[in-house]
């Protein structure tokens, strides 16, 4: 009888430890299954943030490039834009001291001299030059000229003249405004030229 009940006894613990190892195995692989999902969602995420972070730091470079290129356009233009304005006041300023009275008189008697002017020849200048540039021109042309001639002042300009040979019904501008605008033209189209040389460069 204490042998069947020693026998019981072994039996019962063999039957508790292997029941105590299977559930330990269990547990294990349980633990295990969930350590590879909580490892794989890790990666999964970790994956998900990386991906982000890439796509929002390209998102910053091409802002960043965007913004850059926009600034340097900006610049540039505004750059431009100060450059034709100095050019314009210098080349106006320019013009206006190359048109003084003497130059004017001078210029004036060169065309009249060319001219087959069967009507009266008008001159309009600004007051402060008029009575100078008709002194210059009679000294040159003399008095004969002055009856085929008509100067006078006006304040629609403020350097250079006007000067029809249709007794006024219409004249080429040589003012120091058109003038100044004709060189200024052409000086832009050379400005812009190496502008553009410079920003490439």
């Amino acid at each position: 009888m204490a042998e069947e009940l020693q026998e019981l006894i072994e039996k019962i613990q063999l039957e508790g430890v292997k029941a105590a190892e299977d559930k330990s195995l269990a547990l294990e692989a349980h633990a295990q299954k969930r350590a590879e999902e909580i490892v794989n969602n890790a990666e999964r995420q970790a994956a998900a943030i990386i991906g982000d972070a890439k796509a929002q730091v390209a998102r910053l470079e091409e802002g960043a490039k965007a913004s850059i290129k926009q600034s340097a356009r900006d610049t540039m233009l505004s750059l431009r834009k100060e450059i034709t304005a100095t050019l314009d006041r210098l080349v106006a300023v320019q013009v206006h001291k190359a048109l003084s009275p003497d130059e004017m008189a001078r210029i004036l008697a060169s065309i009249i001299k060319v001219g087959d002017n069967k009507e009266k020849v008008v001159i309009s200048l600004r007051k402060e030059d008029a009575e100078k540039v008709e002194k210059a021109l009679l000294s040159e042309l003399g008095h004969e000229a002055k009856k085929g001639m008509l100067i006078k002042s006006t304040t629609d300009i403020h350097g250079g003249f006007l000067i029809s040979y249709d007794s006024g019904k219409s004249y080429f501008d040589f003012s120091d405004k058109a003038l100044a605008e004709y060189l200024a033209v052409h000086l832009k189209t050379g400005l812009a030229d190496i502008i553009k040389d410079a920003a490439v460069k």
